[in-house]
């Protein structure tokens, strides 16, 4: 997911762990760590990467979030960024979740609607849940298993209404291809592959085996929707909680307001603490403002990129700021989708000529530095199972080879290439990170003029859409992703396989369409060793590279202020290092 996760945004393979109680974790962490139990002191640098800092079990107060530009959508069936992952949880309960802890150790999935994890059937090709008993929404109504199937049916089948997040579902269950989405399916049954025998199961069949299952479930799309209650794209407006918050108030662009979910019972919930009395978001607030404000103790950078490039120097030169902040790897990937839909990036030649010309050292100063991320050269981080050393592209010292990408421009048949690269306009580092790249291809013929536009609609109207990109001759697009879960599958899938190629929402900004890949893809989720599938998720990589759709750039690293005036931090790999959202509360003054 974009991080998005996009995110999501993960690391390596964790062992799925029994349920335990949120409490009794917070309890566990290791001494070192457990030294600011009022919340009003510091625990030093990367202390939330090791352990929960600030450990406390008070309730009231009021958190906030920031952010400089407006989610995709807090809509849970309608969004795909990492940061509304993690925070939608407050609200929207999905069947398996993560467990909140320290680095690789949230990547342990947990049962979350569901009172226990999947059970597969048919070689992977059946996955059952049961429902936990006694959970309701916020007006009081019973949450059934009818509730989380409409819920999957409404967010992957009505890609003209809702077309922000992934669409793995249509692209697995079993007559996937035929359903027409609730809005238009005129039978009361709905999708026949997704079965409620009673109030409390749900049954999924898919037309192939899928050994990741799990994880799939742990997005917010199987967070229930009572179709009685949904407005479509409207729902936004008035979400159903069926966490242990909800929303008091919802001003579109500018701000939103949690607070607590008096039908919420924490006996159908071990993981959550329901810790604030208020929860506030503000929107459209100066990236340099919220730095101010974390650095304070009294924000949190909602989507998690970390203190700006003006911020940083400041930050990482004073002891006592420093000892704030958590750096930390976020399972992600920066790197330069190359259009292989338009011309003459449909030619392989051409696109090489970009992999040789680009100076990646440039391009990661330009991001901030090494704190922000290390040079890269696959299409895998180091953090996510599959990955390979390797550098099909090598230039010395990373700084590109002009002569080997002027002899692939001669051999494209192009001595010269006008064309558009796109960034997100308040993503300061994005853009000064697309300006290098431009200063670099500049130097074997090829013209790109930096078109910026927001996150909150990069997708569904500017870079993930194709036919925008075509009649603008948008060549170039800058990207950031991480694992939608923390395996191969999860992080190549949405961004490499042909399948998930779509009009609006797009992901696979490159528009690659191998049929190779694909199969490969196929292939690796139906595997169910481990390992085998490990080394398809490699192969995929390699081709991909081979193929030169994608200029990696930076693995991505963040480096976040750690608000000392708040409770439970613990930076977490499955939400691509950004601390975990789910029982943050307010320390004692």
């Amino acid at each position: 997911m974009e991080g998005k996760a996009p995110i999501m945004r993960r690391s390596a393979l964790a062992a799925i762990a029994a349920i335990g109680s949120a409490s009794l974790f917070l309890s566990g962490c290791s001494k070192a760590d457990d030294n600011t139990n009022n919340g009003t002191e510091s625990a030093g640098a990367n202390a939330a990467t090791k352990g929960v800092v600030n450990v406390s079990d008070k309730k009231g107060g009021t958190v906030t979030y920031e952010m400089s530009d407006v989610p995709d959508s807090f809509d849970p069936g309608n969004t795909y960024y990492a940061y509304m992952y993690n925070l939608s949880r407050l609200y929207a309960r999905p069947l398996m979740t993560f467990k909140p802890g320290p680095g690789d150790e949230g990547n342990a999935l947990v049962p979350d609607l569901a009172a226990s994890k999947g059970q597969p059937s048919d070689g992977g090709k059946t996955w059952t849940y049961k429902l936990r008993t006694g959970l309701k929404y916020e007006d009081g109504t019973p949450i059934t298993s009818k509730d989380v199937k409409y819920a999957v049916e409404r967010s992957n089948f009505a890609r003209d209404v809702l077309s922000l997040g992934p669409n793995y579902f249509q692209q697995f269950m079993a007559d996937g291809d035929k359903y027409k989405g609730p809005y238009k399916d005129k039978n009361p049954k709905g999708l026949s592959s997704i079965e409620t025998p009673d109030d409390t199961t749900i049954v999924f069949h898919l037309k192939q085996p899928f050994q990741e299952f799990d994880y799939l479930v742990a997005t917010p799309q199987t967070a229930p929707v009572p179709q009685s209650k949904d407005t479509g794209v409207d729902y936004v407006k008035h979400i159903l909680s069926s966490g242990s918050y909800k929303f008091q108030s919802y001003e579109d662009g500018k701000q939103a307001v949690l607070v607590r979910n008096e039908n919420w019972d924490p006996k159908t919930d071990p993981l959550r603490k329901q810790l604030p009395d208020r929860i506030v978001i503000k929107l459209k607030v100066n990236s340099e403002t919220i730095d101010q404000d974390v650095m304070a103790g009294n924000a949190i950078d909602l989507a998690g990129t970390g203190v700006q490039a003006s911020t940083q120097a400041e930050v990482l030169t004073d002891p006592a700021k420093k000892a704030n902040t958590d750096n930390t790897y976020g399972g992600r990937l920066v790197y330069l989708a190359i259009n292989s839909k338009l011309k003459p990036f449909d030619k392989p030649e051409c696109r090489k000529a970009v992999q040789y010309a680009v100076d990646k050292v440039s391009v990661q100063t330009a991001e901030g530095g090494p704190v922000r991320g290390e040079v890269a050269s696959t299409v895998l981080p180091p953090d996510i199972p599959g990955y390979a050393k390797a550098d099909t592209y090598a230039t010395k010292d990373n700084k590109g080879d002009i002569a080997k990408a002027k002899d692939l421009m001669k051999a494209c048949g192009k001595t010269s290439i006008t064309t558009n690269i796109t960034a997100r306009s308040d993503r300061q580092q994005e853009v000064d990170a697309a300006t290098a790249i431009i200063n670099s291809l500049k130097k074997i013929g090829i013209n790109a003029s930096l078109k910026q536009y927001p996150s909150g609609k990069y997708f569904t109207d500017y870079a993930g859409v194709p036919k925008f990109d075509e009649k603008q001759n948008v060549g170039l697009m800058m990207m950031q992703w991480g694992a939608d879960w923390p395996s191969g599958y999860g992080f190549l899938q949405q961004i490499l396989n042909g399948k998930a190629i779509s009009q609006s929402g797009n992901t696979n900004l490159s528009q690659y369409d191998s049929k190779e890949v694909n199969d490969l893809l196929g292939k690796a989720i139906a595997t169910q060793d481990t390992g085998e599938r490990n080394s398809l998720y490699t192969q995929i990589d390699k081709k991909t590279m081979d193929d030169a759709v994608l200029v990696p750039l930076t693995y991505f690293k963040v480096l976040l202020g750690r608000p000392q005036n708040y409770t439970n931090l613990v930076s977490t790999a499955a939400f691509s290092g950004q601390y975990d959202y789910l029982n943050i509360g307010v320390a004692s003054k």
